[in-house]
């Protein structure tokens, strides 16, 4: 039965000046041209994928689909590829105007922001700790940091030292917790994900707990505050600690 029969009418065959009409053809579409910031974001997907170990010109290079010398049109090395994509952290980041009134809280946003960039992208820590932020780029971050410290009233040995303190402490805690994460990623096929942190500290508590009260007194009595309940909850606790610290060397207002 044809389609006819059936109701459904044959397609028409092709009218006379669609018969010499030619075959379109097909137009590969236009390759994105290569630059520095699609250099760095591929950089960036390659760190997260495989760890700054095995992050090498090659590997970017291939992510983009092109030879390797072709990377060296924009950047000069390895390591210039790394300082840019530290410095590509910093995009849209911005501290406010020093306020000598809420000091320790801007202090404690910058902090909490840095961390949550480093976070964002594996081993980010590592490549933070092996840069200066002295390049051109960056040093209006450093100015309007130190500016918080000056402006509270810390003496300048001390703010001199302050901006270093903070960027150290939270390139070593994100580093740490990169450790931690590598180290999870072990234990779950080498998927990535950050460890269940009330696991760990139900079991170094109940470490402690065990251990003979006449040889470790003070780890016995202090099992129950040893480990924070989160990472953040640590970090901040960490974060406050200096704070206070630095607020000791103000003068004395009253006085």
């Amino acid at each position: 039965m044809s389609d006819a029969a059936a109701g459904t009418p044959d397609s028409p065959p092709p009218s006379p000046w669609e018969r010499e009409r030619p075959v379109r053809a097909r137009v590969a579409p236009a390759r994105e041209p290569l630059s520095r910031e699609r250099i760095v974001e591929a950089a960036f997907v390659v760190l997260d994928r495989s760890g700054l170990d095995k992050l090498s010109m090659r590997q970017v290079a291939a992510e983009l689909g092109v030879t390797v010398s072709a990377l060296y049109a924009y950047v000069s090395s390895k390591d210039d590829l790394l300082e840019l994509m530290y410095t590509r952290l910093f995009a849209s980041f911005t501290l406010p105007e020093p306020d000598p009134e809420r000091w320790q809280d801007q202090v404690r946003d910058y902090a909490r922001s840095w961390r949550r960039r480093l976070l964002s992208h594996r081993d980010m820590a590592r490549i933070s700790m092996a840069h200066v932020p002295f390049t051109a780029e960056l040093l209006p971050y450093v100015e309007a940091l130190l500016a918080i410290f000056r402006t509270a009233g810390l003496p300048d040995r001390i703010a001199a030292e302050a901006g270093d303190l903070i960027s150290t402490y939270i390139d070593g805690f994100v580093l740490e917790e990169g450790m931690w994460q590598d180290r999870a990623a072990q234990h779950s096929g080498g998927t990535l994900a950050r460890p269940d942190w009330r696991e760990m500290a139900d079991e170094m508590q109940n470490y402690f707990a065990s251990l003979p009260e006449e040889d470790f007194p003070h780890l016995r009595a202090l099992s129950g505050s040893m480990v924070t309940e989160s990472s953040d909850e640590r970090f901040d606790i960490g974060l406050e600690i200096i704070l206070r610290g630095l607020a000791s060397y103000l003068p004395d207002r009253g006085a």
